[in-house]
């Protein structure tokens, strides 16, 4: 079947260069007005809107083609500024595209300006409860005190406060984790141009035994990468040893920061 669909990777504000690879893929280059859209010619049999369904329910197929989309997106991004689209995104036809693009070029053109030589990075926080809960009287001088009060109480008041003690654990590890986790995220931000903060996520979707306590997406700029990956190495160093484990991925296609808005 003829590749008649056009499935839409990135928008840039200057031409790319494909190597020859690149080329033998399908990787295209659409012009309309000041944009570039990076495009593949792709049939119907994988991409029509019910084919497409079908094929993300297949695990191997998805991972293989959302990995590509990555990539795709990521090398344009080494030389362009780039909008990404999302995956699985297809337009009928280069007038269907067109159009998209006149009815939001206002909003394009903003995005590239504001997400020129910018990066998004991850940043990802977990606790290991285990590990600060035996810290706890080091860490918080209110567990350190009623500590002292039960070792110096009778069996019988010492076996109250030690249950007293265990529901101020628990509050005292929340509030760690709540100051750890704000402290991070105002040094990411103090070296970010955007932040976003995303819901946490649970261990069955994590796949880790520790505890989400943040889930941040920052927009870097390229020239302070390497000092931000530093400060991240540094927090995590200094944190390490009370159970909190820093997860840092990127950089990565700017899809956090992306807000469309249609021309009035």
């Amino acid at each position: 079947m003829m590749n008649s669909l056009i499935y839409t990777y990135c928008l840039s504000n200057s031409p790319p260069e494909f190597s020859e690879d690149d080329k033998e893929q399908g990787l295209k280059s659409l012009r309309f007005d000041d944009f570039f859209v990076i495009i593949k010619y792709v049939s119907e049999t994988e991409f029509s809107e019910e084919n497409l369904k079908k094929n993300i329910g297949d695990l191997k197929w998805l991972e293989e083609n959302a990995r590509d989309h990555i990539r795709v997106i990521s090398m344009i991004m080494e030389h362009s500024t780039v909008i990404p689209f999302n995956f699985g995104t297809i337009y009928q036809s280069e007038n269907n595209l067109k159009k998209f693009i006149d009815d939001y070029s206002d909003s394009l053109t903003e995005h590239l300006i504001h997400l020129e030589w910018k990066e998004e990075w991850a940043v990802k926080i977990y606790c290991d409860r285990k590990v600060l809960n035996k810290q706890i009287d080091e860490l918080s001088e209110e567990a350190a005190a009623l500590e002292m009060q039960i070792m110096a109480s009778s069996p019988g008041k010492a076996f109250l406060l030690k249950r007293k003690k265990t529901d101020l654990i628990e509050n005292e590890m929340d509030r760690l984790c709540k100051n750890y986790g704000q402290d991070c995220f105002n040094e990411c931000r103090n070296l970010s141009e955007s932040t976003r903060l995303n819901n946490l996520l649970p261990k069955e979707f994590t796949g880790r035994e520790d505890t989400m306590i943040l889930n941040a997406t920052l927009l870097v700029r390229k020239d302070r990468t390497i000092e931000f990956i530093s400060v991240i190495r540094g927090l995590k160093n200094k944190y390490s040893d009370h159970g909190f484990d820093i997860e840092i991925t990127g950089p990565w296609p700017p899809f956090s920061f992306i807000s469309m808005k249609e021309k009035k």
